[in-house]
């Protein structure tokens, strides 16, 4: 299996789709030695959100890293911010715009397609499969696609980006009532610095899966490494930081109960 799903008994699900750290055997000796410590990893996301469990929400995880597929970008490898420096479906550079591959070594258009059908589509299919059953069940569903990101990285942006980034695609990815809601969340943690549809305004997921007028809703937030971890260690990876990760986790228990709880306009249903 490609990925875990642990199914939720609330109308909410929470995707980590960059959390994966698995490479399949053949891909590391092609690979530029320095990518071998996968450092553009939503690294940590998986513990830092393991309380969804304990409010009722599903965990959609990932087993393998996005160096080998991004499971957040269309299948058909179309940039998702034109314009701007992106990194492709099957990812070759790094997040600082370095080549991933030996020269030579990047995969052509027969192995993106293989690994399409391998990596991408079984977790693809799994989101939309349990947001369909979430839906049947209680009537809406709402989706949390949980990213986080080293906080400078010019080559993808300029400057330092706010701790927390949240994306609803403009507005369209998820109702007005609940992203004013979130807001406001956000708002109320002024400890935090926060945007909501700025440099980050939700990826492939958000995008496809946050369908309001078909009772789908999506959300994505970017949240900056600084807020759980020591991000600069000389060059090393950055480390999960207890007194930081215990300082932010009441606002994102805060932002996930707010989406648990929260029911549409005229909803008399609950869960």
């Amino acid at each position: 299996m490609t990925y875990t799903l642990l199914p939720g008994r609330t109308p909410l699900l929470v995707s980590v789709p960059h959390c994966g750290t698995e490479l399949p055997p053949d891909l590391p000796p092609r690979l530029v030695r320095r990518a071998l410590a996968l450092e553009d990893t939503d690294w940590h996301l998986q513990r830092l959100y393991a309380f969804a469990s304990d409010i009722g929400a599903g965990l959609l995880l990932p087993r393998f890293s996005r160096y080998l597929i991004d499971l957040n970008r269309p299948s058909e490898n179309t940039p998702m911010y034109p314009g701007q420096n992106n990194t492709e479906l099957c990812p070759t550079r790094f997040f600082t715009g370095d080549p991933l591959y030996l020269e030579g070594q990047a995969p052509g258009q027969a192995e993106v397609a293989d690994r399409v059908q391998r990596y991408w589509r079984p977790y693809r299919q799994a989101l939309t499969d349990e947001l369909a059953r979430l839906r049947q069940q209680h009537g809406h569903a709402v989706l949390f696609d949980a990213h986080s990101i080293k906080s400078e990285l010019p080559w993808l942006f300029e400057g330092q980006l706010p701790h927390l980034n949240l994306g609803t695609v403009g507005g369209s990815s998820c109702a007005p009532a609940l992203r004013q809601a979130l807001a406001q969340v956000l708002a109320a943690h002024p400890d935090y610095s926060h945007v909501v549809d700025g440099r980050f305004r939700g990826g492939h997921i958000t995008r496809t899966h946050g369908r309001p007028g078909e009772g789908l809703h999506a959300v994505q937030l970017e949240m900056c490494w600084r807020c759980y971890m020591d991000e600069d260690l000389g060059g090393n990876l950055p480390a999960w930081n207890p007194q930081r990760a215990a300082a932010v986790t009441p606002l994102l228990r805060e932002l996930l109960l707010t989406l648990r709880d929260w029911r549409p306009a005229g909803s008399g249903r609950s869960s």
